[in-house]
């Protein structure tokens, strides 16, 4: 019986990332003891970049993920990075903020545009692009999710590595099922759906 559970856990598998209220590395230590397998920080990055070199050499790179909020400027061609979920502004460059963070030992990139979050009329496939150009480690893009094309073009023309959706979810508009067999059909390559009997 153990052994039937543990390859069905298997096939479930799913990385837990927690974020929110993250601030310390024993805040880190804290939620993968509890069982995450990451942990996401923004703004106690951007008050302590400390927080992601010394996360990543106790935990590893893997666990470490950095949430990057960012605004067009319309002054210039570039996107500002905000912090406290979007509401505050900090004089830092999105672009420059991924390289440091890359730098400091991040794994992965969360990037939203709080331009387009909540629209859901397309990911910002500009932003996407410049930041996962600049980059060596994978990019999650975040917020524009409207249509199942907006993925498949942010994975393509903004070159993320993955996608992050939450309203289409959230009222039902399309299942993980959904986006799965859509982005299978046009060549992007997703994990079978498992489905349980």
């Amino acid at each position: 019986m153990v052994d039937v559970v543990e390859k069905t856990a298997q096939k479930c598998f799913m990385p837990l990332t927690v974020g929110g209220g993250i601030r310390t590395v024993e805040d880190m230590r804290i939620m993968l003891h509890a069982g995450a397998d990451k942990v996401g920080v923004n703004t106690a990055a951007v008050n302590n970049p400390d927080i992601i070199s010394e996360g990543s050499k106790a935990y590893g790179s893997q666990c470490i993920v950095v949430a990057i909020d960012a605004k067009k400027d319309p002054k210039r061609d570039s996107w500002q990075v905000y912090t406290h979920g979007g509401r505050n502004p900090i004089e830092l460059d999105a672009v420059k903020w991924a390289k440091e963070v890359e730098n400091r030992g991040a794994g992965e990139i969360l990037l939203t545009s709080m331009d387009a979050d909540g629209t859901k009329d397309g990911y910002d496939i500009e932003l996407n692009a410049r930041v996962s150009e600049s980059l060596n480690i994978p990019v999650i893009a975040s917020g524009g999710a409207g249509k199942l094309e907006h993925m498949a073009e942010v994975l393509d023309k903004g070159k993320a590595d993955a996608v992050l959706a939450a309203s289409i979810f959230h009222f039902g508009e399309f299942t993980v099922g959904d986006v799965k067999d859509y982005l299978s059909s046009v060549g992007v390559p997703v994990r079978p759906l498992f489905v349980s009997k």
